[in-house]
């Protein structure tokens, strides 16, 4: 647990969120952000689009303004030359001011509690990060069972190892597809009664206490890695989760719009290739 003293309950809290060749599916997930019940939030984007950018496209520029209009905190970054995935989340970890920071891929839809719900869950474990698990609802209907496997935390959020080939590790199946939908539509979980739940990763939108990221490292092992990698989020994570311990909720309030990666060179994937420590 972080030893900061945590502020009161409208904190701010820093959303950081990396884009890379996706204007439109940018101002979705930007709009997602402005109707956020959280009143005190510092959006701080990082791109590496080719060309003039994405804040030269109008679908973004209009979801700027409207984010300023309405109070929002708003900074834009270019982060160029693109050095990797894990050298992006670095450098927008250089640049978080806040207690907690949400990184938010360029492609989720959040419901407009989702910051507030995630908050109240890492004030209340004291943990090092936690996520909620992105839905893939054109799988809606595929129902697959063997992969909608839970564990429950029944009791606080503790430090766990999860490492590639370990039991645990099989955790991530839960978050493909739409099984999650699948499952919390099945048990009827309210938002007013969210559980936690063990992970080996989640992705595309988790909440960090930023002094328990920073003190496991943080993304700095990117110049461990060759430019062309992934699981850079992954391994940041389970790095979090073997010191301070990390989670999930159910259910879950964020939509993948299940576009095409914009990482295509797989072949080094770094919890892989790298100890957590």
């Amino acid at each position: 647990m972080s030893e900061a003293t945590h502020a009161p309950s409208h904190q701010q809290i820093d959303v950081l969120v990396p884009t890379c060749n996706r204007p439109a599916a940018l101002a979705v997930t930007l709009s997602a952000l402005g109707f956020q019940t959280w009143p005190s939030l510092r959006i701080v984007i990082a791109d590496q689009s080719g060309g003039e950018g994405a804040y030269a496209r109008g679908e973004v520029q209009a979801v700027l303004r409207y984010l300023r209009a309405t109070g929002r905190q708003v900074e834009t970054w270019r982060n160029l030359p693109r050095r990797g995935m894990a050298q992006q989340r670095a450098f927008l970890l250089e640049q978080v001011q806040a207690h907690y920071c949400l990184f938010v891929d360029d492609d989720v839809i959040l419901e407009p509690d989702l910051v507030r719900r995630l908050h109240a869950v890492i004030e209340a474990e004291g943990c090092g990060f936690v996520g909620s698990a992105l839905h893939g609802l054109s799988h809606l209907g595929q129902e697959r069972p063997a992969q909608e496997s839970i564990e429950f935390w029944e009791g606080p959020v503790t430090p766990e190892t999860v490492r590639p080939g370990a039991s645990s590790w099989a955790r991530h199946h839960l978050h493909s597809a739409a099984n999650l939908f699948h499952l919390q539509s099945r048990l009827g979980v309210g938002v007013d009664a969210t559980r936690t739940y063990k992970v080996a990763w989640v992705g595309g939108c988790v909440l960090f206490d930023t002094a328990c990221l920073r003190a496991a490292g943080g993304y700095d092992f990117w110049r461990e890695l060759p430019e062309q990698h992934c699981g850079e989020d992954v391994l940041a994570q389970q790095r979090v989760m073997a010191r301070y311990g990390g989670c999930a909720i159910l259910p879950s309030g964020a939509y993948h719009m299940e576009l095409p990666t914009t990482v295509t060179a797989r072949s080094v994937d770094a919890p892989y290739v790298l100890p957590i420590k």
